[in-house]
């Protein structure tokens, strides 16, 4: 089992990070079959294997995960896509936040 911790600083309103953070859960859920629901300022999302959580604030976004074994072998590869596409979507910035 392996686990990714991506926390990175946005310049976006929140209702923008909001509407970007569902945009990204949608691409998931199509990519890889997951199932996802918002709670608060939270997406949690999972399928066999992974499961985790999003979390959006006026802000940071927040990306928590836990890979069963068949991802796990994945971490890198998934943890890149995911600063790629943060960067892409959401301008963000991966200095640690306050």
């Amino acid at each position: 089992m392996a686990n990714i911790d991506i926390a990175a600083r946005h310049a976006m309103s929140l209702e923008d990070a909001q509407h970007a953070a569902n945009e990204l859960a949608e691409d998931l859920s199509e990519k890889f079959e997951i199932d996802y629901g918002w709670e608060g300022d939270f997406i949690h999302f999972e399928r066999p294997g992974a499961d985790g959580s999003i979390e959006i604030n006026a802000e940071i976004i927040h990306i928590q995960a836990r890979l069963g074994l068949l991802f796990s072998f994945m971490k890198g590869k998934i943890e890149e896509e995911i600063r790629d596409y943060l960067g892409a979507h959401f301008d963000c910035s991966f200095d640690e936040p306050a």
